[in-house]
């Protein structure tokens, strides 16, 4: 699988070599010019300066760690004070011939910086604190420098929405390389399937179709079992978590479950969640209480909230309970009824499931999903 921020990686070094670039035509112009300089010895100090911060940015930013507020703030910082010392070191008469600043190129590397790391907006607000900054230390605007500015925003701008482009674009790889490893196992997992479980259920329901009593109705269970199971492995029952599909009233998927050992409480008026959300939380609420209904006593409470921005359904039974570390123990031999069927569907829609119970005490599960935009 791509590392998250992988596609950004080759943007991070073409900043490095721009500036390693541009460091070697500013030692260029400051040869030819130095004999126009008010202070060559100055001047010569500055190139030494960009030349050791080239190399400490070429350092901090090849690491994700180093690319925060902090270095692109001290970047930035050390540009704009350049460029506030070079009247000085050039002298306003060199400034006024038409010489270029000391940093010339050099200093768009910053804005080259921002833009990679936070897209348009901050590649713009750092070519404009530049662009300012270069022409106000020079006095007198001339086309030249004023088009050199106008250049340095569009940089930024441009680079800026490429960058945004290669984190979208490895964001996207990433799920379909997710995709492709789900696709795979599941591929494996149907393969195994077939060979085992399915054969194991048809030959129940083959063998059971013609008893009666209790073995045609495990015959009839096993039956149902296989259906759903060679939908769920070919894909014509996957469930993806979040659809954007047409709401429905989550008090309709609870409601089959109400009976005389479960009491269901819901709101008076409609609480409405995409299908496949409202299908994938029924379903984990269906094992907490085929849980109650082992171990619990069979008696259940159910209690729909709808808060707004998310809906919890809270069960609750008069059970014996269980001590601490015992789903963690049930987990290690394999039963994964809680991990998979509740705790599992939770976190495919985004969503938590909180399990407390004390022993002698009952056990009561909080599944919450919050709402959010197609």
């Amino acid at each position: 699988m791509p590392a998250p921020g992988g596609l950004e990686v080759p943007l991070w070094r073409a900043v490095a070599v721009f500036r390693a670039a541009s460091l070697v035509y500013v030692c260029v112009v400051a040869i030819r010019d130095a004999d126009r300089y008010a202070h060559p010895l100055a001047a010569g100090t500055l190139v030494l300066v960009m030349a050791a911060w080239t190399a400490v940015t070429a350092v901090r930013y090849a690491t994700p760690a180093g690319r925060g507020w902090p270095l692109l703030l001290t970047d930035l910082g050390v540009v704009v004070a350049i460029l506030l010392v070079t009247p000085w070191v050039m002298g306003r008469p060199a400034l006024a011939a038409g010489l270029p600043t000391l940093p010339v190129a050099w200093l768009g590397g910053p804005v080259l910086a921002w833009a990679v790391c936070g897209g348009r907006r901050r590649g713009a607000a750092a070519a404009l604190v530049l662009g300012a900054t270069d022409l106000a230390t020079r006095g007198v605007v001339t086309p030249s420098a004023f088009n050199g500015a106008i250049l340095m925003l569009l940089a930024g701008v441009v680079v800026g929405h490429v960058a945004r482009l290669a984190v979208t674009a490895g964001e996207r790889l990433q799920r379909a390389v997710e995709l492709e490893a789900a696709t795979r196992e599941r591929e494996r997992l149907a393969r195994d399937i077939h060979d085992s479980v399915l054969q194991v259920l048809a030959l129940v329901q083959r063998r059971g179709a013609h008893l009666d009593g209790e073995a045609a109705e495990l015959a009839r269970l096993a039956g149902e079992q296989e259906v759903a199971l060679r939908a769920l492995i070919s894909g014509s029952g996957s469930v993806v978590a979040g659809g954007t599909d047409a709401p429905v009233d989550l008090r309709a998927s609870l409601g089959r479950y109400a009976g005389a050992t479960v009491s269901l409480s819901a709101p008076a008026t409609p609480v409405p969640l995409p299908a496949a959300v409202a299908r994938e939380l029924a379903a984990a609420v269906g094992a907490a209480l085929d849980n109650a209904a082992s171990h619990g006593g069979g008696r259940a409470w159910v209690l729909v909230e709808d808060e707004g921005a998310a809906v919890t359904v809270s069960i609750r039974d008069e059970g014996p309970g269980f001590a601490p570390g015992r789903l963690a123990e049930a987990a290690a031999q394999g039963r994964l009824g809680v991990a998979q069927a509740i705790r599992g569907r939770l976190a495919d829609l985004g969503g938590t499931a909180r399990i407390s119970s004390t022993p002698g005490a009952g056990t009561e599960v909080e599944l919450t999903v919050p709402r959010r935009e197609p």
